[in-house]
């Protein structure tokens, strides 16, 4: 005589109340490491990025009253030639003083540059794509404001008429002019530089590998992946 069969036990149904078990304490859930959250935005990044480029580009003004005042003078001479036409030279034809101009605008591009970039890392301690791009366009604005009022502060760059002015013989100083036009580009660089390496040694750090949403079998949700 055999034994009657048994239907097997129905499939268990998870109730409302034990669908998942609560995380441990001290281990992250995906809202924990930011999971779907990528940063404040791209419309925030990108007001932020306007701020920081219209704010370093008004910087400049501040770095042409300083080229201005701290750039070396070029000297020139007037002089009537044998037909009555004033010609102007310069003073000391072996003299650097053209190379200390652009010398100093670069000096100045470069702390400008870090400057900046170690401001705009204070205010916003995070990388990203808008903050350096408009990093990089406030350098270039703000070298380009500092250029034109150097030389709008220096003196007039009409030699001819600046000669007659002070007289035959008498010496007097070069417009303010910039020899090399790379000079314009190193606040952009050295603020681009200086920032991604701020970054990259104080930035903030993505969550470790090895917590987060993986639930293995038999443990509760967000347990550690081993």
């Amino acid at each position: 005589m055999t034994a009657p069969l048994t239907p097997p036990p129905p499939p268990h149904e998870p109730s409302p109340h034990d669908a998942w078990q609560a995380p441990d304490a001290g281990y992250a859930t995906p809202s924990d490491v930011g999971y779907g959250h990528g940063g404040p935005g791209m419309r925030t990044e990108l007001r932020e990025a306007a701020v920081i480029t219209v704010c370093v580009a008004v910087v400049g003004a501040l770095l042409g009253v300083l080229w201005w005042w701290l750039a070396p003078h070029v000297p020139l001479v007037g002089d009537v030639d044998e037909r009555g036409s004033w010609v102007v030279y310069l003073k000391d034809t072996e003299g650097e003083q053209a190379v200390g101009v652009d010398g100093t605008f670069t000096l100045l591009a470069l702390a400008f540059g870090l400057l900046s970039a170690l401001a705009v890392f204070l205010w916003r301690r995070r990388g990203g794509v808008p903050l350096v791009v408009g990093l990089a366009v406030g350098g270039l604005l703000g070298s380009l404001l500092a250029w034109r009022v150097g030389m709008w502060l220096g003196p007039t760059s009409d030699v001819l008429a600046h000669a007659k002015s002070v007289g035959k013989g008498v010496t007097f100083s070069a417009p303010l002019r910039m020899g090399a036009k790379g000079a314009l580009l190193v606040w952009s660089f050295a603020g681009l530089v200086v920032h991604l390496g701020l970054t990259a040694l104080f930035g903030p750090r993505d969550p470790e590998p090895g917590f987060g949403a993986v639930a293995p079998e038999g443990g509760g949700y967000g347990a550690p992946v081993q």
